[in-house]
């Protein structure tokens, strides 16, 4: 299954990035081999170079915050609280939730007449006024990045309250022995006892968070002035908008790597980290 549905269609990705295949082949202009010339062109596109700017910049914001709102959340279900299976499912809920239909939900709660803005205007006593969430270029990518938060921060909250519930209650208690506070426990004890988890959280994080997509697409449209363009979206449109099926694949070939890149410098960030410690 994996080499008929990964390994088969990136090996096609690059046979086709080093050719001028079209979406629509046409009979009488044959496809041709054109050696690196899409690679070329490619990093000479400066589209090309702001959407992985607009990329790096959504993957660092949305990584440490989602990442965040799963720890907080993992912490607070895995407490003694009355109806704790209740919360679990309820945390849940969004990531069940289709990405799309989720972007319809908060595309009305960005609208000037939408919720964020009625609590703007009302939190300031009518001080402030409405603002265009997603047609600001100053407040778009970051509407994007905390609609993508809460979306996905569920998935990262099961892998933490798993790596909660496997610290075991002796170091709690040897720490409350020592009169250690509970943000002193949360900093010596939670926090290093989940090394392993939060490699795993960043890793999966951050590849997902580079694959962005569906949310700008039915939100912004890579706008407004190219502020919330990805990669992925990049890709997309050069392919199948577009048609140019060889300067994609080549894109889609860069973006692979680039992934790959990130994911490997982590590893070796946390094995570093490992054998200092």
């Amino acid at each position: 299954m994996i080499a008929i549905f990964i390994a088969l269609p990136f090996a096609m990705s690059v046979a086709l990035s080093f050719t001028d295949q079209r979406l629509v082949p046409n009979p009488n202009v044959p496809t041709k081999f054109i050696g690196l010339r899409n690679y070329l062109r490619l990093f000479q596109d400066g589209e090309f170079v702001n959407a992985f700017v607009r990329t790096t910049t959504f993957a660092a914001l949305v990584v440490p915050l989602q990442s965040a709102m799963g720890l907080g959340a993992a912490m607070l279900i895995n407490s003694r609280i009355p109806a704790r299976s209740l919360f679990r499912g309820v945390y849940f809920l969004p990531t069940v939730i289709s990405m799309v239909v989720v972007s319809v939900i908060w595309a009305s709660l960005y609208q000037r007449e939408g919720f964020f803005n009625y609590a703007l205007v009302s939190l300031s006593f009518g001080a402030a006024q409405p603002v265009g969430w997603l047609q600001n270029p100053w407040t778009a990518m970051p509407a994007i990045v905390l609609l993508s938060a809460w979306q996905g921060f569920p998935f990262q909250m099961v892998i933490y309250l798993a790596g909660l519930q496997g610290i075991s209650r002796d170091y709690y208690e040897a720490a409350q022995i020592e009169g250690a506070s509970r943000w002193q426990e949360f900093w010596h004890v939670t926090m290093p006892s989940l090394r392993n988890t939060h490699i795993l959280v960043a890793i999966t994080t951050t590849i997902f968070a580079f694959k962005l997509f569906t949310q700008v697409q039915l939100l912004t449209q890579g706008g407004p002035a190219n502020t919330t363009d990805t990669l992925v979206r990049l890709i997309y449109m050069q392919g199948f908008r577009q048609g140019k099926v060889g300067f994609a694949a080549a894109a889609a070939v860069i973006f692979f790597i680039l992934v790959l890149a990130i994911t490997l410098v982590q590893r070796r960030l946390v094995k570093e980290e490992r054998a200092i410690s």
